[in-house]
């Protein structure tokens, strides 16, 4: 009996294969960053052949660190960024253009012209989500106007379609020597396409944005056997048996399996989803309404979820762009150089701001500067807004649930960050709490798989491996953190109805 499964987790700045065993522990680890293209202002790309090598290489990096082979691993979960968009020629098995990400925005002109008629939540009943640049449909229209060829080639049953779930899995089970293209519940749930009700691929929503079917994955659960690795890979014959979205992976890593359990992810972007059981529920405070998990032949589990752009990589701007700190972890060690954020905001809506506003024009803004204000308010003021935009979309969490969280489950990068996670509680008023294993959404991935071998017997035996790292009381008083919050919402406000027609 094989004593490990191995998870891929193909996220927005990284590949990464991590090696869990029975207990959810972490045997060994291969990663690899891939390069962040940005051929304009709002236009952010992946290549999708430099994830795929990256996506062996960090396979063999985790195998040989542990000295382990196929014949270890019983089976293999993908995680994935959801919404970035990769379209290919399944003959040659080369992408026709760079994956556009996520974050992407240049799809706004698109969004406009299907909102013209019906508003930009004229399909949020059917599939639970507003038109917005943040879901893969419009990025799948916008290659198919503007790549020579590809619509011909679409007609003609010739490309595919897939978010990096479905790309990384028809690459391991072959490419054009009989990959498997399929996609799971929780990631068809961020394309626009899929009825939330049939969890099938909605025929008048693709015949209105005039994408052919042909293109796209078979629709499957979070958590069965797909296919098997092919003859050319390290994990030849082992089973692929989990697909779950990232953020979908980091919740039922944190083994937040029913109703009323959430957690927050703090990575390039903060998602907080909260489990809503069977029933699906439509907000009416700006989340959106997504596939939780299903697992093999059960009834799917839904969620609602607060999706917040820009966390992680504020900190990233600061280093890459401003050079105000070397490393990521050094935002930490500045922002404790002084005692508040010396009256300084950030609102980082370099893509917009998604929940609870989805406000597409929005711009980044930095409030309240003086003279007094020094680097080391700035790098506070970066790390406050994670906190702060988490709060906002907590308390819609609030709002739509009509129960109040009693305290929130963390992971994520920032979650190693003692200021960022004490400020959160502060100003959440609720205790934080940070797992054993913070690499939930690897972990997440790992338990989809390995229920589907029976590996993992049930959701008790992974409820059992969950054990508390650390927790953050709130200590703030309640007459700073209204002001801070009061500060903060006008600080947004400033953000807004930023781009005109003739500024890009």
């Amino acid at each position: 009996m094989a004593d490990y499964v191995i998870a891929i987790d193909q996220g927005t700045t990284s590949s990464r294969a991590i090696v869990f065993d029975k207990s959810g522990s972490i045997i060994s680890t291969g990663q690899l960053e891939h390069e962040q293209i940005f051929p304009k202002a709002g236009w952010v790309e992946h290549d999708p052949a430099e994830i795929w090598n990256n996506t062996r290489e960090v396979i063999g990096q985790a195998l040989s660190k542990a000295s382990l082979t196929r014949h270890d691993i019983a089976a293999v979960g993908i995680t994935n960024q959801r919404e970035t968009a990769v379209v290919w020629d399944k003959t040659t098995g080369k992408a026709i253009y760079n994956a556009i990400v996520w974050q992407d925005t240049r799809t706004q002109p698109i969004v406009d012209r299907l909102a013209a008629d019906g508003g930009v939540e004229r399909f949020k009943q059917k599939v639970g989500l507003p038109l917005a640049t943040y879901f893969s449909g419009t990025k799948i229209v916008w290659i198919l106007e503007n790549v020579e060829g590809a619509r011909e080639k679409a007609e003609a049953g010739d490309l595919l379609f897939g978010t990096t779930d479905s790309w990384v899995l028809w690459n391991l089970t072959g490419g054009t020597d009989g990959g498997v293209h399929v996609t799971d519940v929780t990631n068809a749930s961020r394309t626009l396409f899929m009825d939330l009700e049939t969890l099938q691929w909605d025929d008048e929503i693709l015949s209105i944005f005039n994408v052919p079917k042909s293109m796209l994955p078979e629709i499957k659960s979070s958590s069965e056997v797909y296919g098997t690795a092919h003859s050319s890979s390290l994990l030849r014959e082992t089973p692929i048996a989990g697909i779950l979205g990232d953020q979908q992976a980091a919740t039922f890593g944190q083994a937040a399996f029913d109703p009323g359990e959430s957690k927050n992810t703090y990575g390039t972007g903060n998602f907080l989803i909260f489990n809503t059981g069977e029933e699906i529920v439509h907000s009416k405070n700006g989340l959106l309404t997504t596939l939780g998990y299903k697992l093999g032949d059960d009834k799917p589990h839904y969620a609602l979820e607060g999706s917040i752009a820009v966390t992680g990589s504020l900190i990233q701007w600061l280093r890459d762009n401003l050079g105000i700190i070397n490393s990521a972890p050094e935002v930490e060690t500045l922002a404790t150089t002084v005692d508040d954020n010396g009256g300084v905001y950030i609102v980082p809506a370099f893509s917009g701001l998604f929940a609870p506003y989805w406000r597409p024009e929005a711009r980044g803004v930095i409030v309240g500067l003086t003279r007094f204000v020094n680097k080391g308010h700035i790098a506070r003021a970066a790390l406050e807004a994670t906190a702060f935009q988490t709060r906002e979309v907590l308390d819609a969490v609030n709002a739509d649930s009509g129960v109040d969280l009693t305290e929130l489950k963390v992971d994520g990068g920032m979650v190693a960050n003692d200021a960022l996670m004490q400020f959160q509680a502060d100003i959440l008023n609720v205790p934080v709490v940070r797992p054993v294993v913070a690499e939930t959404t690897a972990l997440g991935a790992a338990y989809a798989a390995g229920l589907a071998v029976g590996f993992w017997a049930n959701l008790d035996e992974l409820r059992a491996n969950w054990q508390e790292d650390k927790r953050w009381e709130p200590s703030m008083a309640d007459e700073d953190r209204d002001r801070q919050m009061r500060l903060w919402k006008k600080a947004v406000s400033k953000s807004f109805d930023w781009v005109d027609e003739d500024v890009k």
